[in-house]
């Protein structure tokens, strides 16, 4: 398995392994998913341009940074060290912390997707073992490690990847023009920045999201008459 590298000079396979696994283009069904988005609309909690921006700056702050990002990294470090144990730890953690059964049904559908991606590229490892019932998160950790991605790379990668998904769902239902999108990534881009070096730095004790708002409108969704997204 490759060493960590870093993205210049001789890391261009990194950098390139990096866009393939961020891009709309891989095949995990990811477009499927609003993560409650699309009830957000529905509601009416989310309206305009600027509504959107304080949304996903709310989910950013409160989820990404405490919960998907730092796991995100021990997952990478616990691939690293061959360790089955933290692997599965943090898969189930983040399991525990998805409080709607559309968020879990999302992890799950994804992580399985990766799953047979990597097998048909056959780039499944024998170990350490998978967990039982991968996350998207662990998948995301494997194929980066493998890739020579280093850690923060991979998990700004993810939080970019999460961000324009995000914004091709409101781009279908809101609906968002494009150069709004555009104008939103940019208010985002440094944020993503920050939250990227607030999730490397916290502790075990320090993790956790508080999310109401996002575990309201997913569960809604459940039931929503007219949707275009599983979650």
């Amino acid at each position: 398995m490759p060493t960590e590298p870093t993205l210049s000079g001789g890391g261009d396979l990194a950098l390139l392994g990096l866009l393939q696994l961020v891009s709309p283009a891989l095949p995990i069904g990811a477009f499927a998913w609003s993560q409650g988005l699309e009830s957000a609309f529905e509601l009416g909690w989310v309206s305009d341009e600027a509504t959107l921006g304080e949304w996903l700056e709310g989910v950013l702050e409160d989820g990404l940074t405490r919960c998907d990002l730092p796991v995100l990294a021990r997952m990478y470090s616990a691939w690293q060290a061959g360790d089955d144990t933290a692997l599965a730890g943090w898969n189930d953690w983040l399991q525990a912390n998805r409080e709607t059964a559309e968020l879990a049904a999302e992890d799950f559908r994804l992580g399985e997707a990766m799953v047979r991606l990597l097998r048909s590229l056959d780039q499944l490892p024998a170990s350490p073992t998978l967990p039982s019932q991968p996350t998207y998160a662990v998948m995301f950790a494997l194929a980066s490690w493998q890739r020579g991605i280093p850690v923060r790379d991979c998990v700004l990668g993810f939080a970019w990847a999460w961000l324009e998904n995000q914004l091709a769902v409101a781009c279908k239902a809101l609906p968002l023009g494009q150069t709004a999108a555009q104008r939103l990534i940019e208010r985002l881009r440094p944020q993503l920045v920050t939250a990227v070096d607030t999730a490397l730095a916290l502790s075990d004790d320090e993790l956790g999201p508080a999310l109401p708002g996002l575990a309201l409108a997913s569960a809604h969704h459940e039931t929503q008459y007219s949707r275009l997204f599983r979650s």
